[in-house]
């Protein structure tokens, strides 16, 4: 852990009409201890104010202390959002693996980038992956005793050598043990294992779903899901790593293997549980499965039928939004990440039905990363730089907003989207989701 000394939970958002404002809290002031119980995290907050009777100490903006008691309704909310979910620092990564993505960026940008985090609280409250390895016997006790389920793991393999080899930690061979240890106590994990072409594939991949999947049984199974995802690799990782991207040969095989690995657990267990993400398909220039594949979209965090879902969205808002015209014409340039291109040209067609709209798709690799196929997310704004001038761009560009830091402007790169606009001599529009995108194109 990056730090033992909990520190106070600063409050960055008071919910409207909630307790909270009724009592007077404001953005800055910070929580100290819940009923004399000072809170580690987000956790540990939410159990604390689950009471109906509590008793907060609360630091001010000005330093001053107070002490107030709230009465309220069992497991009631009171409206309070925090500058971040852990209030006694991150529990950082021992593990050294050579695809960590942490480990393929170029140096100089934004500390937060860098943070190597292993935390199961983060897993537990926002899905991150964690590895198992890092874990004490205090933080094992806390998963246990607070019911700390589902967690997702990265488990990459099963065979404990090929395991420690993968992450470079002797710890990691024991993750069959810390299997039956979820399933002895009716725990829950999601799985994720991204495949190192020569590594831990063929043989090794078969291997690894077949043990995972013998802990899928019972009323309570306790490895729910799991899902397989190509290497990621960058112009930026270590010289001396073993690894070789994914070609589209690879991803071929991969996904046949996965398919027939399917049909037996379907035989078995009436679900395909094994799951491969979207990018081995857009690797193998093949169409992503039908909706019906995906069942309740388990993994879909992980990419896993994460462009089904978006054309199932955009099918459905475009029915009910899309106009036959606009009233005043306009053009706008939606860029993407070039693994998409080809799923999303239909919905740029029916875009382009609407009269007076021109939606113009610029299909981007990212040559900041070296990465000849590129998913959205991780195109950055030097990538625009370097694509788009020259290009007819319209009345503006509209932007996924995935590629931005969660809640901010800025780009993987550092670069934010007011610079690139400005270089651009273009404004930049921002989008999240399907309805703001068709909202933005017709008003």
């Amino acid at each position: 852990m990056s730090q033992t000394t909990i520190q106070p939970a600063k409050i960055s958002r008071v919910l409207p009409d909630s307790i909270a404002e009724e009592i007077g809290f404001e953005v800055g002031d910070a929580i100290i201890s819940i009923n004399r119980t000072q809170p580690r995290d987000l956790i540990d907050y939410r159990f604390l104010c689950s009471d109906e009777y509590l008793e907060l100490e609360v630091m001010d903006t000005a330093g001053e202390m107070h002490h107030i008691e709230i009465e309220k309704d069992y497991d009631e909310d009171l409206g309070l959002e925090f500058e971040t979910a852990l209030f006694d620092g991150l529990i950082q990564c021992n593990n050294h693996c050579p695809f960590c993505f942490i480990d393929q960026q170029p140096p100089g940008k934004r500390a937060s980038l860098y943070d190597k985090d292993d935390d199961y609280r983060l897993s537990f409250l926002y899905g991150s992956y964690l590895t198992l390895t890092n874990l004490t016997e205090k933080e094992w006790r806390r998963i246990e005793q607070m019911r700390l389920s589902p967690l997702f793991v990265s488990v990459h393999t099963t065979e404990p050598d090929l395991r420690t080899r993968l992450l470079k930690n002797n710890r990691a061979g024991l993750i069959m043990s810390q299997l039956k240890w979820f399933q002895a106590r009716r725990l829950q994990i999601h799985a994720q294992v991204v495949i190192c072409p020569g590594i831990n594939d063929g043989v090794h991949l078969e291997r690894t779903l077949l043990d995972l999947a013998s802990f899928h049984q019972g009323d309570l199974p306790a490895v729910i899901s799991a899902a397989v995802v190509p290497v990621g690799l960058t112009r930026f990782r270590p010289a001396e790593d073993e690894l070789i991207p994914v070609s589209q040969a690879k991803a071929i095989k991969v996904i046949e293997q996965v398919q027939q690995l399917q049909k037996k657990f379907n035989q078995q267990f009436g679900s395909n549980f094994a799951w491969l993400a979207d990018e081995w398909f857009l690797i193998a220039r093949k169409d992503v499965p039908p909706e019906s594949h995906y069942e309740d979209y388990p993994q879909i965090d992980n990419g896993v039928g994460s462009i089904r879902l978006f054309l199932k969205q955009f099918q459905n808002t475009a029915q009910e939004m899309l106009p036959d015209a606009i009233d005043q014409p306009r053009s706008f340039t939606w860029v993407v990440g070039n693994a998409v291109e080809q799923a999303f040209l239909p919905l740029v067609k029916q875009l382009n039905e609407v009269e007076g709209l021109v939606i113009n798709l610029v299909a981007v690799n990212s040559q900041y990363w070296g990465q000849e196929i590129t998913v959205t997310g991780l195109l950055t704004g030097q990538d625009l730089l370097t694509s788009l001038p020259g290009k007819e761009l319209g009345d503006g560009i509209l932007l996924p907003s995935l590629m931005l830091k969660h809640n901010d402007t800025k780009f993987l790169d550092d670069l934010t989207v007011a610079e690139v606009s400005r270089q651009l001599a273009i404004p930049i529009f921002p989008v999240s989701g399907v309805e703001e995108l068709i909202v933005r194109c017709i008003r």
